[in-house]
C-alpha cells in the first residue's frame, strides 16, 4: 500500500549502520574562508538522507529556497548513508546529518577530520504488537522478535536493553529480516507477531493494522536503564569537516541557529511542516507524516547536553562491538563545544 512505500524512503537511514567501506583520510578544501559573519552569503554545502533527521531539517530547506536563510545553504538528500560519506571525504560536503554510530566511524576513517555540532534525532525504535499484555522489555521473554540489520543499531540497542533487563539471548528469539518493510509484512500476516521497527514504518504498519500498537518505546526503555544523567538513545547526528570548521565558525554556529530553529517548528507546528515533508519526498504523504512527526524525537542538542548523550551511547555499541563506531571511541575533540 501507498503507507508501506511512503514510508520505505527513510530505510537507507535505519539501515546502514554498519561500518561502511572505502573510506580513506584524505585532505579536503575549505569552502569558505574568514569571518563571514552571522549574514553568510558564500555556499554551505549540506547533505542528509532521506528519513527523520531531514524532517528536522525541513523549514530551513524552505527558507534557503525562498532566499530567506541567514546563509547561502545547498541542500542534498540521499537515501544511502555511504554517499554522504563519500561526499564529505572527498570535501563535496561540508556539513552532514549521519546515524551517530556512522559519525563515529567517518571520524576514525579520517583520523579525527570531522567534528559532530548536534544530535538531530533521538531513538526512533519502537516495539509494535497487537498483545497489550507486553508492557516491559521483561514481558518478551519465550518471544519472537522480527527486526532489522544484523549488527546495526536496532539489533545493538535491543540485545543492549535485553540484558540490561535480565535478558540472556537465549531468552528471546531475533528474526531478522533485510528491511522495515518485510517486518511490516509479516505484522500483516501473523496476528501474534511482534516487530521492531524504525518510524516513520511504525505509523505506517499501525495505519494498515488497527489491531497493532505501540507497546515498547525503546528510546524510553533506554532512558529507563540509564537513569538520570545518563546517555540517551540517538539516531542522528550532525557532523562538520574540521577544515571548514577552523575557516568559518560563524557560520556553524549561524547554522546550529538555523537547525535549532527548524527543529521546533517541525514539533510545533506538525501540519505545515508533514506539507513540506511531503513536498521534499521524505514521506509521500502528508498525513502520514503529521502523524510519524511525534515520534520521530527530532531536537536540536547541543554542547553539553549533547557530549554527555551521544558518548554514552557510543559506549553501549563499542562495548557490543567495536567495529560498530570504527574501532574505537572518539576522544573529547570529536565534540563541537560553542
Amino acid at each position: 500500500a501507498a503507507e508501506t512505500s511512503a514510508a520505505e524512503t527513510s530505510a537507507a537511514e535505519t539501515q546502514p549502520e554498519t561500518t561502511p567501506p572505502g573510506i580513506e583520510a584524505e585532505k579536503v578544501p575549505a569552502t569558505l574562508t574568514g569571518d563571514t559573519g552571522d549574514n553568510c552569503q558564500a555556499g554551505v554545502r549540506v547533505g542528509s538522507l532521506k528519513g527523520p533527521t531531514s524532517m528536522g531539517l525541513v523549514e530551513l530547506m524552505d527558507k534557503a529556497e525562498k532566499d530567506e536563510a541567514l546563509c547561502n545553504y545547498e541542500f542534498t538528500m540521499v537515501t544511502a548513508a555511504d554517499e554522504l560519506l563519500g561526499k564529505m571525504v572527498s570535501g563535496d560536503l561540508d556539513i552532514a546529518l549521519l546515524p551517530a554510530n556512522v559519525a563515529s566511524v567517518l571520524y576514525n576513517k579520517t583520523q579525527g577530520g570531522i567534528s559532530v555540532i548536534d544530535i538531530n534525532t533521538l531513538g526512533v525504535l519502537d516495539i509494535v504488537a497487537s498483545d497489550s499484555s507486553i508492557q516491559s522489555i521483561a514481558d518478551l521473554k519465550g518471544k519472537t522478535l522480527y527486526l532489522t540489520g544484523k549488527g546495526t543499531s536496532p539489533d545493538y540497542v535491543i540485545r543492549y536493553l535485553l540484558r540490561e533487563n535480565g535478558l540472556s539471548d537465549s531468552d528471546v528469539t531475533l528474526e531478522y529480516k533485510s528491511e522495515p518493510t518485510e517486518v511490516a509484512a509479516v505484522l500483516k500476516e501473523q496476528p501474534d507477531a511482534i516487530g521492531l521497527l524504525p518510524q516513520p514504518f511504525v505509523t505506517a504498519a499501525c495505519a494498515q493494522n488497527d489491531k497493532l500498537s505501540i507497546v515498547l518505546d525503546l528510546t524510553k526503555e533506554w532512558e529507563a536503564v540509564q537513569g538520570e544523567g545518563g546517555s540517551r538513545l540517538v539516531t542522528g547526528v550532525t557532523v562538520v569537516r574540521n577544515d571548514f570548521l577552523k575557516e568559518n565558525p560563524p557560520v556553524i554556529d549561524t547554522f546550529l541557529t538555523e537547525h535549532a530553529a527548524s527543529a521546533a517548528f517541525a514539533n510545533e507546528k506538525p501540519e505545515e511542516a508533514s506539507k513540506l515533508i511531503a513536498e521534499a519526498g521524505i514521506i509521500e504523504k502528508a498525513p502520514v507524516a503529521q502523524k510519524a512527526l511525534p515520534y520521530c524525537n527530532i531536537v536540536c542538542l547541543t554542547g553539553e547536553e549533547m557530549k554527555s548523550a551521544l558518548s554514552g551511547y557510543l559506549q553501549v555499541l563499542f562495548d557490543q562491538d567495536a567495529k560498530s563506531v570504527g574501532g574505537k571511541l572518539p576522544g573529547d575533540e570529536f565534540y563541537y563545544i560553542q
